[in-house]
């Protein structure tokens, strides 16, 4: 009884539905709404040579006042700590500037992605393109969140990158988050 109503508030709420358009453009997907359709992007995450077993996707969805982002990666290396050197998880998550995830020096891969993205030219931790830490659960990471700080259209042909420490939110320019372990690309 309740899930009838429910679903009939929203659809009265909606004013009617909408699942298709011929205005659409690539990237949109059709989805319950006024006339509008809302955009998503996706980046498929890959490990480098420090971490190469790392996959997976995160995905940009537009909703009102800003943008739903959620992951989920698998392969990510277990939580270390060591004296004297940062620890190995949770992992810092951001967007970077540029959409290249050229390997470049195995050692110290991704730099082509350059930096954090910041669009507004804040200091770090209030960097559009800082992201909650990823937890690993044997290797596993699954999270959604919202931001207002940006639209899809924003971060297309921009990347991810998933680094081997916790970002600290203070250290400038970028956390101390330390190596890239995995890129993908906006698109």
């Amino acid at each position: 009884m309740y899930e009838i109503i429910i679903y009939f508030a929203l659809f009265r709420g909606l004013g009617g539905i909408k699942v298709s358009s011929k205005n659409e453009k690539p990237g949109q997907i059709p989805h319950f709404s006024r006339g509008r359709t809302e955009r998503t992007a996706v980046a498929r995450m890959r490990g480098g040579p420090l971490a190469p077993a790392i996959r997976g996707t995160v995905t940009f969805r537009d909703v009102p006042a800003g943008t739903e982002v959620s992951v989920e990666v698998i392969g990510l290396p277990p939580f270390s700590r060591v004296p004297g050197q940062p620890p190995i998880g949770p992992h810092g998550f951001h967007i970077h500037e540029f959409g290249n995830c050229r390997v470049g020096n195995p050692e110290d891969p991704f730099l082509a992605a350059g930096e954090h993205w910041n669009p507004d030219n804040q200091p770090h931790g209030n960097h559009a393109g800082d992201f909650p830490v990823l937890f690993s659960n044997r290797g596993l990471a699954r999270m959604t969140f919202f931001t207002s700080r940006f639209k899809v259209a924003d971060i297309i042909e921009r990347s991810v990158i998933i680094h081997e420490s916790p970002d600290d939110y203070r250290t400038q320019p970028a956390g101390a988050s330390g190596r890239r372990l995995a890129c993908g690309v906006i698109i």
